[in-house]
């Protein structure tokens, strides 16, 4: 079983990313009810936190149905940081976690993020402090290395290990290859495997399928998976890789009818955490990627994003199970 302190997730837990603009409570709720073992909230910064912004504090809203659930911070200065931690403890979560990962331009150019891998022995005492004021466990999600000629990722995790984090996640690409290119796993695995590190190692990067998940599992040996982008507009892939590790065969693609139960939810969750056309206006980011792949589908597309009340909403979906129920998707 993995332990995160005193959090059991499981013999092979496969978690949600934090994902900015995305992982926000109406995403995380659809992927918990499709099998999403720990979640994490977006990346928070430190400085919004401690000065009281609407738009930080608004990120720490988490709900019971979510548990458990880890609070992600960011930031260049370490007691801006600490005290973060120690705000985001009061709101209750399972775990703090840390984000070095973050590749963005405008979080890296002031040293936070992935900008700390330019900085090690910062890197260890910021962690080292934030470990010390907090009683909740600590991990942090980071990446192998700025570039390709900086990749100390088995050192930097005794480090953080040292340092007290009680897990990390490593996403398998360095800050300089963004999002581009195949994440490269050797070097996690690299980690999970060197006889000091005892912590439980998460790997995280191109898992969008159940095959490719366990066969990482299996060739890499890591405690769990993380899972980001395959998730958006696919909450149902938590559930086909638990299918598919335990039986060997595929759950059916989700129906049309599925798809529009999920959306409906999220739309309602969407609407219940900020209410009014806001909570209508931030779902219209979802509807391509949870119809990606129905043909002819761009005028109901365009009609979603256009509409403003969530029963016209609602409508138009019933119309949408009901056209499409026998369309096969493209993929």
């Amino acid at each position: 079983m993995v332990q995160i302190g005193s959090i059991t997730l499981g013999d092979f837990p496969l978690l949600l990313a934090p994902m900015e603009d995305v992982s926000d409570p109406p995403f995380r709720a659809v992927c918990k009810a499709q099998g999403a073992d720990l979640m994490y909230t977006e990346f928070i910064s430190a400085e919004g936190l401690i000065r009281d912004a609407a738009k930080s504090v608004q990120k720490l809203d988490i709900y019971d149905y979510e548990r458990p659930i880890g609070i992600q911070i960011f930031g260049d200065k370490i007691e801006s940081m600490r005290l973060a931690a120690a705000r985001a403890e009061a709101a209750q979560p399972e775990l703090i976690d840390i984000n070095y990962g973050c590749p963005v331009k405008k979080v890296v150019s002031k040293g936070a993020g992935a900008g700390i891998l330019l900085d090690i022995p910062k890197m260890q005492q910021m962690t080292a402090e934030i470990v010390k004021q907090v009683e909740l466990p600590v991990t942090v999600k980071t990446r192998l290395g700025w570039d390709q000629k900086t990749i100390e990722i088995v050192e930097v995790a005794k480090r953080l290990q040292e340092a007290g984090i009680k897990a990390l996640t490593i996403h398998g690409r360095t800050r300089q290859q963004m999002y581009k290119g195949e994440a490269d796993w050797t070097m996690i695995a690299a980690v999970k495997n060197d006889p000091e590190i005892e912590i439980p190692i998460f790997g995280n990067g191109d898992i969008d399928s159940p095959e490719k998940a366990l066969d990482y599992k299996n060739r890499y040996g890591v405690d769990g998976i993380m899972i980001g982008r395959a998730a958006i507009g696919n909450p149902w892939i938590f559930n086909q890789i638990k299918h598919y590790r335990a039986t060997g065969k595929h759950l059916p693609p989700p129906s049309i009818a599925q798809r529009v139960e999920v959306v409906k939810k999220h739309l309602a969750f969407s609407i219940e955490w900020k209410p009014g056309k806001t909570g209508i206006f931030e779902m219209r980011r979802h509807y391509t990627n949870y119809f990606k792949g129905i043909p002819n589908f761009k005028p109901f597309r365009t009609k979603l994003v256009e509409l403003e009340e969530e029963q016209a909403i609602n409508d138009l979906l019933d119309e949408i199970a009901i056209k499409f129920t026998e369309t096969p998707f493209i993929t």
